[in-house]
């Protein structure tokens, strides 16, 4: 799930951007009537370009037009060259949108503007997200979190010990889903298969290009030490653990794999734990 350093709710913390950066997937477009590549990758055709910027916006590709723009239909075509959707355009009009979520084919698409049955311009740009594993976290460490408005209240610090999360960002092109979060090796507590997505009351996350959120995991893997787990002792505990998170778009697995100390203590309650990069 996701969660932002603003104050909000636990329902909204769900689906609430951690950082906010939306990643334009392509810059804008030549105006004059040269061909070639402008912005982040998107190339123009030889024409008095009506396009102005194509870009992502969340789970949606919006194409700009100009204002003078003299174009009645923009079609969105996938890598194999089938239609994807098209838009009509009506005059004065000068956005059109196409909601590609989190099922799409990630690759080069084009954009191609008509007026009638002519091709006035069209434009290529890549969509292709990129999940990245940034960070692990936990209550112990991260008291700061919206641990409450996320879990809600707990008193207890064997329950709110065992609170974790981990911070994943897009760093591609396109939006994505996360469908499952897993911690394994040396925690107290792994499962190698979660309730649910591994993610606390909710299915899935969408990350959009150039949004850093965090997902706080259900299975509480720092919690009680089960019979599989690493424990804690007064002169320390050290191993190593995987985070993996599981996307929608490409069907693939990301891990990042981190350092672990666990010391200070015989009972995992009152232990320090410290997490590095591996």
């Amino acid at each position: 799930m996701i969660r932002n350093n603003q104050h909000i709710s636990r329902r909204n913390a769900l689906r609430t951007v951690a950082g906010v950066a939306l990643a334009s997937v392509a810059g804008c477009l030549n105006d004059g009537g040269s061909s070639g590549t402008s912005g982040s990758g998107t190339t123009a055709s030889d024409s008095e370009e009506p396009l102005k910027r194509v870009t992502i916006e969340g789970t949606a590709l919006v194409v700009e037009l100009l204002a003078e723009a003299d174009v009645d239909q923009v079609n969105l075509i996938q890598p194999n060259g089938e239609l994807f959707r098209k838009r009509d355009v009506a005059a004065g009009v000068q956005q059109v949108s196409f909601e590609i979520g989190t099922a799409y084919e990630p690759g080069e698409y084009r954009v191609v503007a008509l007026k009638g049955e002519e091709t006035v311009a069209e434009s290529t740009t890549d969509i292709e997200p990129e999940i990245r594993i940034q960070d692990v976290g936990l209550y112990r460490n991260s008291p700061d979190k919206p641990w409450d408005e996320i879990y809600g209240d707990t008193e207890t610090d064997r329950l709110k010990n065992g609170e974790a999360f981990a911070t994943v960002t897009n760093a591609g092109t396109g939006p994505d889903a996360i469908v499952e979060l897993v911690f394994s090796g040396d925690v107290p507590n792994p499962i190698e298969n979660p309730r649910g997505s591994g993610m606390y009351e909710t299915k899935q996350v969408v990350v959009s290009p150039g949004e850093t959120v965090d997902l706080f995991s259900n299975s509480f893997p720092f919690g009680s030490e089960s019979e599989k787990g690493m424990g804690c002792s007064t002169d320390g505990n050290s191993g190593q653990f995987t985070a993996l998170v599981e996307t929608r778009v490409n069907g693939n697995g990301i891990t990042k794999a981190f350092d672990v100390e666990y010391s200070g203590s015989e009972k995992m309650s009152d232990c320090e734990v410290a997490i590095t990069e591996a």
